[in-house]
């Protein structure tokens, strides 16, 4: 199995997942410049761009794990999606966005249940799947520190 040059650009996160340390964060800050462009943050734009990367994420993750191994660090498709999920609705505002990129990267790494046990899972599912369950949850803590602090 061989990746082509699109899966292996788009699955790498624009080969962020290739940079030997920290992928997952490079990765994140790939999908923050994405987000920086005046518009991405337009919540149709972004609930498209999240379903699309969501789909070739598990598409894309099937045949990176065949090539690199079980959830890859090669792959970073998932944390791009997962950073634009914690960014839904916020205001594009520079502390927020910062609040919920710490607190993406943190959960993403750390992976409270259930995040911990769907990594398990095999091909793009697992890949993806962790990711997108921290990502929830840190949209709903950056949700209600918004809420509660401004």
């Amino acid at each position: 199995m061989k990746l082509n040059f699109v899966e292996k650009l788009i699955g790498s996160g624009f080969y962020s997942g290739f940079i030997p340390f920290a992928p997952g964060t490079f990765g994140s800050l790939v999908a923050l410049l994405f987000y920086l462009i005046p518009g991405f943050e337009n919540p149709t734009v972004l609930l498209f761009v999240i379903s699309l990367f969501t789909v070739l994420g598990v598409l894309i993750g099937n045949k990176f794990e065949l090539v690199y191994g079980k959830d890859p660090k090669q792959c970073t498709i998932d944390e791009m999606v997962g950073l634009w999920i914690s960014l839904i609705f916020i205001p594009k505002k520079i502390w927020f966005i910062a609040f919920a990129f710490v607190i993406w990267r943190v959960l993403d790494i750390i992976k409270p249940f259930p995040a911990n046990i769907s990594e398990k899972l095999n091909g793009g599912i697992g890949i993806m799947l962790d990711d997108i369950i921290a990502a929830f949850y840190t949209l709903v803590i950056i949700h209600i520190i918004i809420y509660i602090f401004f």
